[in-house]
């Protein structure tokens, strides 16, 4: 294991001035997910969930995203060890993560195992390039995925698919992974593109982002009657911003897409 901490997170602005959050994975040469690594992701969170950026983008370096979890996390865990590891990676990397009140973007420019996956399932937007994989192995250790992947999957792909995908063990590729709805683009310069629209997110209204995820998370826990009964709060809260506010008035004047936005 390496002494230097396996993520790296920065901090970036855009031309307007936006900040965008950069999270890599850096841990050369799996980008394995072991002890020090989700401990890092945690700190990374937790720091990212005390001062939100208005658009965070997830990547890696190296020839693979990650080549999944270090099995030595799981020897010898009791059960109720194995259930507290799964507490606590819910409570500090999955659920926080969902909860960032901008947009998430994940890039998967290779192969992406078990946690990278399940990460990138909890993210708002999923870009790949043509080459990455995606795989959810976990029964080659006679486990199944406890980050969250087979409900995210089957939220994205329908119960069908997350069963045949978790089930399996195979790998998917980046084109199957978009026609079943699961990657939201790919491209040849993933990188790029995930930091373009990342870019581009971080300068449009960022409250307006956060209510349209909260929107949709009350859809995911109570169907679309609870959404319902959710939007007219969560919308009308928007018209007290300044960049509702601004950017009405900026259609007013001038029309359509000439307003600015400062995320308050």
């Amino acid at each position: 294991m390496s002494d230097t901490k396996p993520t790296r997170l920065e901090r970036e602005s855009t031309d307007g001035g936006a900040e965008v959050a950069v999270l890599t994975l850096a841990h050369p040469p799996l980008n394995l997910f072991d002890q020090a690594m989700f401990d890092a992701l945690v700190q990374d969170i937790a720091d990212l969930s005390a001062n939100p950026p208005r658009a965070l983008l997830l990547r890696a370096e190296g020839k693979v995203v990650s080549g999944g979890v270090d099995v030595h996390v799981f020897e010898g865990l009791t059960t109720e060890q194995g259930a507290e590891l799964w507490r606590s990676l819910f409570a500090r990397i999955i659920h926080p993560l969902e909860a960032l009140p901008c947009p998430v973007l994940f890039a998967a420019h290779g192969l992406t195992l078990t946690a990278a996956f399940e990460i990138a399932l909890a993210c708002d937007i999923i870009l790949a390039a043509p080459k990455a994989k995606f795989g959810l192995v976990e029964t080659v250790v006679g486990l199944t995925p406890s980050m969250g992947g087979p409900q995210r999957l089957a939220e994205r792909a329908g119960s069908g698919r997350a069963r045949e995908f978790v089930m399996t063990g195979d790998l998917y590729d980046a084109a199957t992974m978009a026609e079943w709805g699961v990657v939201n683009g790919v491209h040849e310069d993933v990188d790029g593109a995930a930091r373009e629209l990342a870019h581009r997110l971080a300068q449009g209204p960022t409250k307006a982002h956060a209510a349209t995820k909260r929107i949709v998370e009350a859809w995911r826990s109570g169907g679309v009657a609870h959404a319902d009964s959710v939007t007219p709060e969560v919308s009308g809260e928007l018209f007290a911003t300044d960049d509702l506010r601004g950017a009405v008035r900026s259609f007013l004047e001038v029309g359509p897409g000439k307003a600015t936005y400062t995320g308050r």
